[in-house]
């Protein structure tokens, strides 16, 4: 039996980092797949060489496969949310499983009407990519079904926001644009990877949030949280490597293995750092933050 209604007895709180994040969703994620123009994509994918076509062919179902899967694990942290009465979390993760769904549409549909890709792109899904997703990912998420503490939401978004979302995802999109963009090559892909990261800079965001409250309300939750990504850091950097020859060192649109690790790595200590200094603040003072810098900034890139 449901007691009472947070919107006819507080009201929304409408100044709340989450509800922030929430507007900003409104405003940004109304994007459309279907509307992006990807003409100019299949001419540039005819002019590529077949070394250049798999490389992107690579990267792109590791994309698409990597947000389905969130797409299909995000559930059980919304039922969490939802169970604990946070509405102002709640409703902004309506928007946050909405824009995840897109991402997964708009690469599928640029795998089928550029690069005209077969179904099966199972090939580019590397041991560790597989450990990552298909393991990780799922195990650490669905947990939150049958313990929702607060050490068990720690795991679970530690792998979802700050690992898989706040330094694979975001050195991914780095990768993609030191490939396309700064070479001139698919507009279409490129305008999409724009309002993607602008998506994701909101769901990190809400990660680094998420996390610190946890902290806030609990320093234990801190080694959880240290533990965790302790534990998935080696997989980041065993997932670059495999994504190179063992006798050459950069990808065939010239960005060096050295140059991919050296972000992911940056990427990481980012995440490590701004958690750890949630201990012993508030949910007033969390609420109250501007957005993280460096997920603020994020869509510059591009």
């Amino acid at each position: 039996m449901r007691n009472g209604y947070a919107t006819t007895s507080r009201g929304l709180r409408t100044g709340s980092f989450p509800m922030r994040l929430y507007e900003k969703a409104k405003r940004l994620g109304v994007w459309n797949p279907a509307e992006i123009d990807f003409d100019r994509d299949r001419e540039d994918w005819q002019t590529l060489d077949e070394e250049r076509r798999e490389a992107i062919l690579q990267l792109t179902a590791q994309f698409v496969a990597g947000e389905e899967a969130v797409t299909l694990d995000l559930l059980p942290l919304v039922m969490t949310i939802a169970k604990e009465g946070r509405l102002e979390e709640e409703l902004f993760l309506t928007t946050f499983l909405f824009e995840e769904g897109k991402h997964a549409d708009f690469f599928s549909r640029w795998l089928r009407e550029v690069a005209e890709a077969p179904t099966d792109l199972s090939e580019h899904l590397t041991p560790t990519y597989q450990q990552i997703f298909a393991e990780e990912l799922p195990q650490t998420m669905g947990a939150l079904l049958e313990d929702d503490s607060p050490h068990a939401v720690a795991r679970a978004a530690t792998t979802y926001n700050m690992v898989v979302e706040g330094v694979l995802a975001e050195t991914g999109y780095w990768s993609y644009h030191r490939s396309l963009a700064v070479n001139d090559l698919m507009p279409g892909l490129c305008e999409g990877l724009v309002h993607i990261k602008r998506d994701e800079s909101r769901h990190i965001a809400y990660g680094v949030y998420l996390l610190s409250r946890l902290v806030a309300a609990d320093p234990s939750v801190w080694d959880v949280i240290e533990t965790r990504m302790n534990e998935l850091f080696p997989l980041t950097t065993a997932l670059v490597n495999e994504g190179f020859d063992e006798e050459i060192d950069e990808t065939p649109f010239g960005v060096k293995q050295e140059e991919i690790l050296e972000y992911a790595t940056g990427q990481f200590g980012k995440r490590y750092e701004r958690i750890s200094k949630a201990r012993g603040r508030t949910l007033e003072e969390l609420d109250a933050d501007p957005e993280p810098e460096d997920v603020a900034n994020l869509v510059s890139e591009l």
